[in-house]
């Protein structure tokens, strides 16, 4: 198959993809969260957990990355069987409404969905030309956007009042992980070229040996943390009676649903265009700064207006990093490394998304949230702080052999 028709092939599954991924996407958003605090009462040990369900998938990350390798797979097929083991635990979980069979089968189903993602960006570096990466990528995640903007909207209202009827939810996403699982199956790929070690941490030399991806990773370990930590703490701070809110559950998915994805549909194609055009490091700072300040305004204003702007200036950060966090290791990774590259970047959020809101939940019960925003806030600036010395390495077309020459020097 030629290079065009592979790339357009691609292209054309991801749109439908999309879609489904967009529900899914409001199941580790919102709805698994609010289930768990609105119809099972969870405690903090269990609903970290829920809110940590794709975590523990990046974390599994490099060794899927290494079983699929050395099992000579191509990438796409092997997401697309992962995708369909997920489908069937959201299932169980609907036929089966118990506490812990919710939380089991929701981890592993969120963890399904995560651990497919440096397969999936293997395919996009394979797949799509470097010169319109990002803006192919940033069209199917509008898609993805829009439709979880809308499904926000109605399963929200379908659940006000109705909280009970949480087992259809499941079956929607359980078919949403379904019919991505068919449209991967139908993408073209490869098999990961083998180095002849199956260990799976063997990705873990790059750290060693190569400088800017280590300190990159290290400032996104920083500004991760602080924002994973008070993602979760949006639904509880909205959803728990001890905030006094008050909102209903449609209201609750409006705002950490439907506004988010709004600010985020209309700016995805921008950061789309800016991050195959424009300092890598820049745009990375950037983003912080959007989040810090998204995370103050949510968490200080007593008003439901100011929640609305945290809420879009939150999804206007957000669509930059849809980007920049799926993309950015096919700017410096070279061409047949980069799901090795992604598996110890996807592991790292994993780790970092586990210990987040189990910290988040803990700390919740002895501080105020607006410690914890100022907290959070504070390890994002950190983070920029350490990002700014790289800004000379992060011109849009280098490649990473190019840079490490230059930092080895």
């Amino acid at each position: 198959m030629g290079e065009k028709n592979r790339t357009e092939r691609t292209y054309y599954y991801e749109l439908w993809r999309a879609g489904s991924a967009g529900v899914l996407e409001t199941a580790g958003t919102t709805f698994l969260l609010l289930i768990a605090v609105r119809f099972y009462e969870a405690g903090p040990m269990a609903k970290a957990l829920v809110a940590a369900g794709g975590s523990f998938g990046l974390m599994l990350s490099p060794l899927v990355v290494s079983l699929v390798t050395y099992g000579g797979w191509p990438v796409a097929k092997a997401a697309s069987r992962i995708l369909a083991g997920g489908a069937g635990a959201f299932l169980l979980a609907a036929a089966l409404p118990d506490l812990a069979m919710f939380i089991l089968c929701s981890v592993t189903a969120m963890a399904a969905s995560a651990a497919v993602i440096p397969l999936l960006t293997q395919m996009y570096q394979e797949n799509y030309p470097e010169w319109e990466r990002g803006r192919r990528f940033s069209r199917t995640i509008m898609i993805r956007i829009g439709v979880a903007a809308l499904f926000s909207k109605v399963a929200g209202d379908a659940l006000t009042g109705h909280i009970g009827r949480f087992p259809v939810l499941l079956i929607v996403f359980g078919m949403a992980l379904g019919f991505s699982s068919l449209c991967l199956n139908r993408c073209p790929t490869r098999a990961i070229i083998s180095e002849g070690s199956a260990h799976p941490w063997r990705a873990l030399r790059f750290l060693r040996n190569d400088r800017l991806f280590r300190r990159t990773l290290l400032c996104w370990m920083l500004m991760g943390f602080a924002n994973l930590m008070m993602l979760p703490l949006r639904v509880e701070y909205l959803a728990n009676p001890n905030y006094q809110q008050s909102l209903s559950v449609a209201e609750i998915a409006f705002l950490t649903g439907v506004i988010p994805n709004l600010a985020r549909l209309i700016l995805s194609p921008v950061w789309g265009y800016l991050f195959d055009h424009a300092n890598f490091f820049a745009l990375r700072i950037a983003l912080n700064v959007g989040f810090a300040l998204g995370i103050l305004a949510f968490f200080f204003s007593p008003t439901k207006g100011g929640l609305i702007v945290g809420a879009i200036v939150y999804g206007i950060s957000n669509a930059g990093g849809d980007v920049a966090w799926s993309l950015w290791v096919t700017k410096f990774a070279p061409a047949e490394r980069v799901a090795d590259y992604m598996s110890i970047h996807t592991f790292l959020t994993g780790l970092r998304g586990v210990l987040a809101p189990m910290v988040a939940f803990y700390c919740a019960r002895q501080l105020s949230l607006t410690t914890l925003a100022v907290f959070s806030s504070g390890l994002i600036a950190l983070a920029t702080l350490l990002l700014i010395p790289e800004l000379k390495f992060g011109r849009p077309t280098r490649r990473a052999s190019t840079v490490i020459e230059e930092i080895s020097d």
